[in-house]
């Protein structure tokens, strides 16, 4: 696996390269997930193309968010990888990510595809706000508020991820939850602007989700946007298929790129 660097700004930006021939499948993670936790879907992704999957700001090796961060700073980052890479990519995000990569989409031409999964937009999460910003400096709490206030996994969930080897994983991705939940919530889509995009769109959703907050009922305002985006359920799962299916989300994902 090779580590890309780009420089925007003085901020260094880095992604995770699987080397292959072709135009890249570029992917763009959520909140609480960098590169590493999307090794097993790119394991399992069988396409020869090459895969660059972000580590976008306030994941390390890349720089800290910043003073301003806002939705633009995450698009004006994925510009800057696009164009190094050199556009004609397939583009591919997951949650805040899937927001990312459709945000872009409407304002680039070089694009191949572009396949979201469960991607959210404002409103969302805006109860949780204020107690991430309290709980910042600890971790924990802030790991705890992300999946029971935003995600709505029940307490026995939460106590026996504790007790998990993903714990400790997930801690350090939760510095930037607070920053990145306001500006999610800041943030307007370009929702008018989906339905004149020219290029094939899949929207991922999992099968549990489907109708259910808060996932599926964001999910439904980009369906409404997007008329003319292939809708593909993924059975048997809910949000984080790229954890616990990632054979099946790397199939699905292959399936859209090459249909």
């Amino acid at each position: 696996m090779e580590i890309l660097r780009f420089d925007r700004d003085g901020t260094t930006l880095t992604a995770e390269r699987r080397d292959g021939d072709g135009p890249p499948v570029v992917v763009v993670p959520g909140v609480m997930a960098d590169a590493a936790s999307w090794r097993p879907v790119v394991d399992a992704l069988s396409l020869p193309n090459p895969v660059v999957v972000l580590n976008r700001r306030g994941r390390a090796p890349s720089g800290p968010l910043g003073d301003g961060y806002s939705l633009r700073t995450e698009i004006d980052d994925l510009h800057r990888v696009l164009d190094a890479l050199g556009g004609d990519v397939e583009l591919f995000g997951w949650s805040y990510g899937g927001l990312i990569a459709l945000e872009i989409a409407v304002q680039r031409r070089d694009l191949r595809s572009v396949v979201a999964y469960e991607p959210v937009s404002s409103p969302f999460g805006v109860h949780a706000l204020e107690p991430l910003r309290a709980a910042e400096g600890d971790l924990d709490r802030a790991v705890e508020i992300v999946n029971r206030d935003v995600s709505g996994f029940s307490a026995e969930y939460v106590a026996a991820l504790r007790e998990s080897p993903v714990w400790p994983v997930l801690r350090p991705l939760a510095h930037p939850l607070a920053a990145e939940l306001a500006a999610l919530n800041a943030h307007e889509p370009a929702f008018d602007r989906y339905r004149d995009l020219d290029v094939p769109v899949t929207l991922l959703l999992g099968e549990l989700n489907s109708g259910a907050e808060p996932y599926g009922t964001a999910f439904e305002a980009f369906e409404r946007a997007l008329p003319q985006a292939r809708r593909v359920v993924l059975p048997g799962q809910g949000h984080l298929a790229h954890a616990q299916a990632p054979e099946v989300l790397a199939k699905h994902l292959a399936a859209a790129i090459r249909p």
